[in-house]
């Protein structure tokens, strides 16, 4: 039997694989699944949006790893790769509200090309970065394929999960982040040793464009007939696909869907996702510096540390989640959840002046916070999408495009004031390493100056060449030849310690004070989470749940009876 039907008379044959070659185009662009899915196909296309997530975030926060590397590559202060970070995060959120685009170019399509585009960037765009403002410019890109990507992946979540399994789902999709930075911090711990900061962002563009490969292929979504309709449970499979069976043909209503986001319950229940969420946006830009310049760990030691909170986290998020599902309910998880990390960060925030406090106090420490972190955001995330199909099924993108624009706008306003409460942190990040090398070469010569500091300041006064001779012939005498030669053999380095010693000093001693400010702000916003658990929808009791969903089935049974009467 032949590959392709015989060309109709009169058609030239050359015209059948140009077709052909049409048709393969339209597919890798159109990808309207007309069916709702089987559990294997389901569980794949989640699969592969967890994935994207994952490598995108990876991309994004590989950055934050090597911190320390880049300023100095760059000769940036510690200010300047901050607004990097501030920059990138606010083109991101206003690139989050061109959510309309999920629907008329499709969801797949945003992610599937957002992951080349963010994979060639971070391949061979970043690293060989000419200047700093070429670098700036670059990671804006970066932040501008995430901002659309945040919003199309949760939706594709969203698409894809009924609301029995949907904080299962969320779980999956928030370990995302969490995963990512997990990534970041396994591959850099492991590698950085041996690796450039350079290195470490090309890793990540490779696997991005891994993924790309895998979700050009693979990846499909629901037309919209399909997910502009609330699904409980698979049982209701039937009755959304003969909904949208009646629907297809018809002109979705568009118009309003900002306006029907634009309550209480959408609104303040982002905001407050993203003020509590200011530990964790800290945690991804500021633990390398953080534990730098107060601890004195390294990149590497940091990241290690950082394995905990990441592990932590991600298996709360997916363990929260089915139980979550199991119960029914999400806002009992939110409320425990969010008091034990207010807790947790609390004592986090206190350990900042104690300089003697052990690494795993703060692994053991970090995975509490991870934990409890996790048992609130994958309910709220199943509760806010549900939250949002109350007000319009349809809008679904559109609430998450809301949520996308708040939370990028919260972390670029939280980047920008770290350096603005933390003022110690720009010289440690940027003279901290120098001084302290400076002070171990010179350290022998810098012990003679302070014997004799009056007469080095007067020494001081002259160039080494024009020093009047009583004076040469007293620091002769009163020092010797031997230690005079090693002053000035030292002379590079006292310079350093001279220009900036005494703005280090300062800033080592108040730096503990301003993070531990900094820390309290953070457990502040999780204290401003709580009262906003009680606008959204959802039970608190899991009978009450369960009384709920017996009433829905009751409900679909007698629409499927309904339209199977009039079918026939």
């Amino acid at each position: 039997m032949p590959a392709h039907p015989p060309p109709a008379a009169g058609t030239d044959p050359r015209s059948v694989p140009a077709a052909d070659a049409r048709g393969a185009v339209s597919w890798l662009w159109r990808r309207d699944l007309q069916h709702y899915p089987g559990a294997g196909r389901r569980y794949a296309y989640l699969a592969i949006v967890v994935v994207t997530t994952v490598v995108l975030y990876y991309e994004l926060y590989v950055q934050y790893a090597v911190a320390t590397s880049v300023i100095t590559h760059f000769h940036m202060s510690y200010t300047y790769f901050v607004w990097v970070s501030v920059i990138g995060n606010a083109v991101g959120a206003f690139t989050s509200l061109a959510a309309g685009l999920a629907d008329r170019w499709g969801r797949a399509n945003l992610v599937v090309w957002g992951l080349l585009i963010a994979g060639l960037l971070l391949l061979v765009g970043m690293p060989d970065a000419p200047d700093k403002t070429a670098y700036l410019l670059l990671f804006t890109a970066v932040g501008f394929v995430e901002g659309v990507v945040l919003v199309a992946t949760p939706a594709l979540i969203r698409d894809f999960s009924p609301q029995l399994g949907r904080a299962t789902a969320m779980g999956y999709w928030t370990m995302g982040p969490v995963l990512g930075s997990l990534v970041v911090t396994l591959v850099t711990s492991s590698t950085l040793s041996s690796s450039t900061w350079q290195d470490e962002l090309r890793y990540s563009g490779i696997a991005g464009l891994i993924v790309f490969v895998v979700a050009l292929f693979g990846l499909r979504e629901l037309t919209p007939g399909l997910r502009d309709q609330i699904m409980v449970s698979l049982d209701d499979r039937r009755l959304v696909e003969a909904r949208a069976r009646q629907a297809a043909g018809a002109e979705r209503p568009t118009g309003g869907l900002w306006r029907q986001m634009m309550r209480l319950d959408v609104v303040g229940s982002a905001i407050a996702i993203s003020v509590f969420l200011l530990l964790y946006f800290s945690a991804v830009g500021n633990f390398v510096v953080y534990f730098s310049a107060n601890f004195g760990y390294s990149q590497q030691r940091t990241n290690a540390l950082a394995n905990w909170y990441w592990g932590s986290n991600a298996i709360a998020l997916v363990v929260a989640g089915l139980i979550s599902d199991r119960l029914r309910v999400r806002k009992p998880f939110m409320l425990v959840g969010a008091i034990g990390s207010i807790a947790a960060t609390s004592t986090f925030a206190v350990l900042a002046t104690h300089h003697g406090t052990g690494y795993y106090t703060f692994a053991w420490l970090f995975v509490a916070i991870g934990a409890l972190s996790g048992v609130t955001y994958a309910p709220w995330m199943a509760s806010f999408t549900e939250t949002v199909e109350k007000r319009n099924p349809a809008a679904t993108a559109t609430g998450l495009a809301v949520w996308g624009w708040i939370i990028r706008i919260v972390v670029a306003v939280s980047s920008a004031c770290v350096p603005l409460v933390v003022t110690s942190a720009s010289p440690l990040v940027e003279h901290g390493t120098q001084v302290a090398e400076a002070q171990k070469e010179a350290g022998p010569a810098l012990a003679v100056v302070q014997a004799h500091q009056d007469l080095f300041d007067q020494l001081g006064k002259y160039p080494p060449n024009a020093v009047p001779s009583d004076l040469a012939a007293r620091a002769a005498r009163e020092v010797g030849p031997d230690r005079l030669a090693l002053v000035r053999k030292a002379q590079p380095q006292l310079k350093i310690l001279q220009e900036y010693g005494p703005e280090v000093l300062k800033a080592g001693e108040d730096g503990p004070g301003q993070w531990q400010t900094w820390w309290w702000v953070t457990a502040a916003g999780q204290v401003v989470f709580v009262p906003f658990i009680f606008v959204m929808v959802g039970r608190w009791s899991p009978g009450k749940a369960k009384e709920d969903e017996l009433r829905h089935r009751r409900t679909v049974d007698d629409e499927v009876l309904a339209l199977a009467a009039e079918e026939g």
